[in-house]
């Protein structure tokens, strides 16, 4: 049962990762702070640099003090999934944290939804995409997989719902105690629980008029990561495996005893070799 939120000027901080958002930072982060001081809130921009090649850092330090901005920088990219834990890291003392890209595809007037939901007391409120402009690949992919992780991984994580979304302090403080270095977030966030509330919304173009830098091969790189690092099934199919060619080795081993003691077939070195590695490695398995 949610209890409707009663806190005085709260802390709301905003998320941003970027990389090498040079053309589309600043406008970003004016358009930002300009949503979130007419909210009757104490906001912050917590803004993690992952890396970036471009002048997107420069510019960023030069608005830290007009707009409220805590910078984080990191010395390389390490990935989106890094810079979103570092800066809900950074949030720990603030009451909720909304995450966002800062491309314009993760449309700022939502705040105002995210922002409703939970002063009636949701913990989780995440975006969920309606706009279904992507190829018939990709979203049969992107199907495929949901299903496939939903099988696998022991939570239900909403179809089309990503990073787009508001957590509260609770939530915040679950995420950063868990222990993970290599982490799938999607998972994580429906991992850690609390009162959940969905919020469509149209994904815009990015602003810049390029397209989406989510290609196929940092797709498949997040579904790879999500499967082996969030699921302890594929860790079961090797032990399978290992027992699998541990019994066969046996069983050849049986076979080839029982061809030299009862029928007397010349059995020369090499299968007791077969017959130790495939078993040894079949344990290691």
């Amino acid at each position: 049962m949610m209890t409707s939120r009663n806190v005085d000027n709260p802390r709301i901080y905003a998320v941003i990762p970027v990389y090498n958002e040079e053309v589309l930072i600043e406008s970003f982060l004016r358009e930002l702070a300009a949503k979130l001081s007419q909210i009757s809130i104490n906001y912050k921009i917590v803004v993690v640099d992952d890396g970036s090649l471009d002048n997107s850092k420069k510019i960023i330090q030069s608005l830290v003090d007009q707009l409220n901005i805590k910078f984080i920088s990191f010395s390389r990219n390490f990935g989106q999934e890094a810079a979103i834990t570092a800066g809900l890291e950074a949030s720990r003392d603030a009451d909720a944290a909304i995450i966002m890209d800062c491309d314009f595809q993760h449309p700022i007037e939502v705040i105002d939804q995210f922002y409703s939901k939970w002063c009636e007391g949701c913990s989780n409120v995440y975006g969920v995409r309606t706009r279904d402009d992507q190829s018939a690949t990709r979203s049969f992919l992107s199907e495929t997989f949901f299903k496939l992780s939903n099988k696998l991984m022991g939570v239900k994580i909403p179809a089309n719902a990503g990073y787009f979304r508001l957590l509260d302090k609770q939530c915040i403080k679950a995420f950063n105690s868990l222990p993970e270095n290599s982490r799938f977030i999607r998972g994580l966030f429906a991992w850690i629980g609390f009162n959940s509330y969905a919020i469509p919304f149209e994904v815009a173009d990015r602003k810049d008029g390029t397209a989406s830098r989510w290609g196929y091969k940092k797709l498949f790189k997040l579904a790879f990561t999500g499967i082996f690092s969030f699921s302890s099934v594929p860790l079961r199919l090797i032990s399978v495996l290992g027992i699998v060619v541990s019994i066969f080795a046996l069983a050849y081993g049986f076979y080839i005893f029982v061809q030299s003691l009862f029928f007397n077939v010349n059995v020369t070195g090499w299968p007791t070799i077969v017959v130790s590695i495939m078993f040894f490695s079949g344990v290691q398995l």
